[in-house]
């Protein structure tokens, strides 16, 4: 799937929403370091799904973030 200008965000933050699955949102982060990281959140949805699907939080707030990096099993997936 195709980004669009209306499916860029920017954040200061890692995040996985339940709500942008779907939706071929591209993701930049400038997080509090000054590291900046740029993803398509469906492509790192489906590398972390298992994870995310079983931890609470997930099913509880519909979102996992991360406010100081990107994790581990999706850094390949980052630009």
């Amino acid at each position: 799937m195709k980004t669009s200008k209306e499916n860029q965000i920017n954040s200061t933050r890692f995040v996985i929403r339940k709500s942008l699955i779907g939706k071929g949102a591209l993701i930049s982060v400038t997080f509090k370091s000054g590291k900046l990281a740029t993803y398509l959140h469906d492509e790192v949805y489906e590398v972390m799904k298992d994870k995310l699907n079983s931890m609470e939080c997930f099913s509880k707030y519909k979102s996992y973030t991360s406010s100081t990096s990107i994790p581990v099993i999706a850094r390949h997936l980052v630009k």
